[in-house]
């Protein structure tokens, strides 16, 4: 067990830690322009809306942002790497550019935790974020071809293990694999993960998150939330949980699910309710935390932020609901085959 998760394990075992919140919402907020994301790079594309760029354009922005969250309570913040891989990168013409964004990203999220750290003398933790792609393994995107797949295994696996390798050597502490709409996307992205950590020689615990596409409470691929545990389990990951999709209020019969069958840790960050006609999020950062301290009363979560439309305030809002208010407790499962289709299926004794 690495240094980082034995401390945040026995942690985790006092109080409900806290995750940190959108960065969309936060980085929309600058206005930037097109100069803003390009800065001097030589690049073809059109580059405004690329995000993830910015921990090179902009980096000033990126720490402004880590600060805020850190300053309003968050126990650990994510990388701005959301869409750095090779795959995703390539909208904006910059495949080429994976190790030195998500290295850039690394350290800047690394300084921030440990400037924080320094002042206080209580360390903050880092996760790599690590996004779905925006292609699928499951699902052919030609309805007149359903054996159709944009990508294959080896490439999305190559795709992820060039970002892992390069948020490790950026100091993260964990690999966050979130948004997962799609269960066979997030498998190679595990796997990826595992081999990145062993090439580097250390231990880089895996964390992954669901993300619910309608009512029906499945992800794009058609998996419920516990069929998702049932087939990733096997990573043995720090945290399993759910962001985006929804706000609080609808998420929590799905964690009230998967708390009762997972031996890990509960992370869960959702949206700042449902977005308006505008696309813009109204959610009050007290409405938000309210909604979060309901599935805290039920004992459902270790670790709780936010998604999209999410800011520092509505961090600090959850930091304040949360506060000294116990933690989900871990049950012991019972040694049974839990095996997953799109629904779970174990086989009684």
């Amino acid at each position: 067990m690495s240094g980082a998760e034995a401390e945040l394990r026995a942690r985790a075992a006092e109080k409900i830690l806290v995750f940190d919140g959108g960065y969309g919402t936060a980085i929309q907020g600058y206005g930037l322009s097109e100069a803003d994301y390009r800065g001097d790079l030589a690049l073809e594309k059109d580059q405004k809306g690329h995000n993830d760029l910015l921990c090179l354009t902009r980096p000033d922005v990126i720490r402004e942002i880590h600060d805020a969250y850190l300053a309003a309570g968050a126990d650990m913040i994510e990388t701005n790497t959301f869409s750095s891989t090779r795959i995703a990168l390539a909208d904006y013409g910059c495949e080429h550019m994976v190790a030195e964004i998500n290295l850039a990203a690394a350290k800047l999220a690394r300084e921030a935790c440990d400037l924080t750290a320094s002042r206080d003398g209580v360390r903050r933790f880092v996760a790599g974020s690590i996004g779905p792609t925006n292609k699928t393994l499951s699902i052919s995107p030609d309805v007149n071809d359903p054996g159709f797949r944009e990508v294959d295994f080896d490439t999305l696996k190559d795709a992820y293990r060039e970002q892992c390798d390069a948020l490790i050597a950026g100091g993260v502490d964990f690999l966050l694999v979130e948004t997962c709409f799609d269960t066979l996307n997030a498998k190679v992205a595990g796997m990826a993960a595992r081999e990145a950590a062993e090439a580097a020689g250390r231990e880089v615990p895996l964390m992954l998150s669901f993300t619910i596409t309608d009512m029906s409470g499945r992800n794009l691929s058609g998996h419920t939330i516990t069929a998702f545990w049932y087939s990733l389990r096997h990573l043995k990951p720090l945290t399993i949980g759910a962001n985006c999709a929804f706000g609080a209020d609808k998420l929590r019969p799905y964690l009230a699910e998967l708390a009762k069958d997972s031996d890990a840790l509960i992370l869960a960050y959702p949206n700042a309710g449902l977005p308006n006609e505008l696309g813009q999020y109204d959610e009050l950062p007290e409405r938000t935390a309210e909604l979060i301290r309901q599935w805290v009363d039920d004992g459902l979560v270790n670790m709780v932020g936010g998604c999209c439309g999410t800011t520092p305030a509505h961090i600090a809002a959850i930091a304040r609901a949360v506060a000294g208010e116990p933690p989900r407790r871990i049950p012991q499962v019972e040694v049974k085959t839990r095996l997953a289709g799109l629904e779970p299926f174990t086989i009684a004794a």
